[in-house]
C-alpha cells in the first residue's frame, strides 16, 4: 500500500470515530470517550513525539485534565464537546494552579474547531494557551500526519485500534448496495444531474442555517470522491444510478421542505431516505449503524452536488 492509501485510511477512520462519538442515544458515548482518551494519548505521542500519560489512570477524574506530559509540560483535555464555554470552564478549574509553566491543550474529538481556534478565551489562572495551536482537532492532526516522513506507524496503530468499527472495503460495498436500492425508485425524473462542482461548502452551510448538521457535512464530505467513483462505475455500465439516487434524495427534500427548515429539514431527509432503504424489497439487511453511515454520506454528497438546499446569492463555485 502506498503513502496516499495509508493517509486515506487514517483520514477515514478518524472521521468514523468522530461520527460514532456524535451518535448520542445510539452508542455509549462515555465508553467511546474513555476509549478516545487512551486512543489520543498514543496517537498524539506518535504524531508529535510527546510523552503523554493518562492522568486519570493515576488520579481519577482530575478536573480539566485527561492526559499529561511532564517531560514537555503539557496538560491535555480530550472532549466530545467543543465549545467556547467548555474550554473556558476548563481554564477556570483550580486544578490548573498546580501546573505552573505547563501548556494547556484542548483536543476536539467530534468536530472541527476552526471557529474556536480564532477566538479569545477568559484564562483566569494565566495558563499557557494559544487557541491557534493549542486547540487540536482531526483536521489539524491530519495536517500534522501528512507532514510526517513515515506514515506506517500511524497507519498500523489506527488500523489496529479502529478496525472493528470501520472497513473501507465494506463501506464501499454497503454504499454500492444502497445506491442500487435507491436507484430502483421510479420517479420519472428527467432532470439532468447538476455538474459536479467544488464550491464553498461552508458558505452554503451558513446560508441554510445548518448548525447541528454542519458536523455531519464536515465529517462526510471527505467521501465525495468515493461516492463519485461508485456512481461513475455504474454510469459507465449504462445504469445511470447517480441520476436516480440523487433524484430520490431530492424528492425527499422537496416533500419535507414545505414544513421544515434548517437542521430539522436536513435530518428529516436523512431519516426518510433511511426508511426508504429499510422498506425496500431489495434491502437485505446490514447493521443499523452502517446503514446510518452510508445514508449520511449519500445525503451529504447530494448537498455538495447542489441537489438539496439553497445556494447563496452570487454563489461562485468552480467547475471541476
Amino acid at each position: 500500500m502506498n503513502r496516499a492509501n495509508y493517509y486515506n485510511v487514517i483520514e477515514e477512520r478518524l472521521s468514523t470515530l468522530a461520527y460514532r462519538i456524535t451518535q448520542r442515544g445510539k452508542l455509549n458515548v462515555l465508553d467511546y470517550h474513555i476509549h478516545s482518551e487512551n486512543f489520543y494519548q498514543y496517537l498524539l505521542n506518535k504524531i508529535y513525539g510527546w510523552s503523554i500519560i493518562n492522568e486519570n489512570d493515576i488520579k481519577h477524574n482530575v478536573e480539566a485534565i485527561d492526559l499529561i506530559d511532564h517531560t514537555n509540560k503539557l496538560i491535555i483535555q480530550v472532549s466530545a464537546t467543543a465549545t467556547k464555554q467548555k474550554i473556558e470552564s476548563s481554564l477556570s478549574k483550580k486544578s490548573l494552579q498546580a501546573y505552573a509553566g505547563y501548556t494547556f491543550k484542548f483536543v476536539s474529538i467530534a468536530k472541527d474547531a476552526d471557529d474556536l481556534q480564532k477566538m479569545t478565551f477568559i484564562n483566569p489562572y494565566g495558563v499557557s494557551f494559544d487557541p491557534k495551536v493549542d486547540i487540536i482537532d482531526n483536521k489539524s492532526l491530519l495536517i500534522a500526519i501528512k507532514g510526517l516522513e513515515n506514515l506506517t506507524p500511524i497507519y498500523d496503530f489506527v488500523k489496529k485500534e479502529l478496525s472493528p468499527d470501520f472497513d473501507p472495503m465494506k463501506l464501499e460495498s454497503n454504499l454500492a448496495a444502497i445506491i442500487n436500492i435507491l436507484s430502483k425508485e421510479d420517479l420519472n425524473d428527467s432532470d439532468s444531474i447538476a455538474e459536479i462542482t467544488a464550491f464553498e461548502i461552508d458558505r452554503k452551510i451558513l446560508h441554510n442555517n445548518l448548525n447541528a448538521a454542519k458536523i455531519i457535512i464536515e465529517d462526510y464530505r471527505i467521501h465525495y470522491a468515493r461516492v463519485d467513483r461508485i456512481y461513475s462505475e455504474y454510469d459507465t455500465q449504462g445504469y445511470n444510478k447517480s441520476s436516480s439516487v440523487l433524484s430520490t434524495i431530492r424528492q425527499e427534500y422537496a416533500k419535507a421542505k414545505g414544513t421544515l427548515t434548517d437542521d430539522k429539514l436536513f435530518f428529516d431527509v436523512v431519516a426518510n431516505v433511511r426508511e426508504k432503504v429499510l422498506n425496500s424489497s431489495n434491502y437485505q439487511g446490514m447493521p443499523l449503524d452502517e446503514l446510518e453511515l452510508c445514508v449520511n454520506i449519500l445525503v451529504v454528497d447530494a448537498f455538495i452536488r447542489c441537489r438539496i438546499f439553497e445556494n447563496p446569492n452570487n454563489y461562485n463555485y468552480a467547475t471541476t
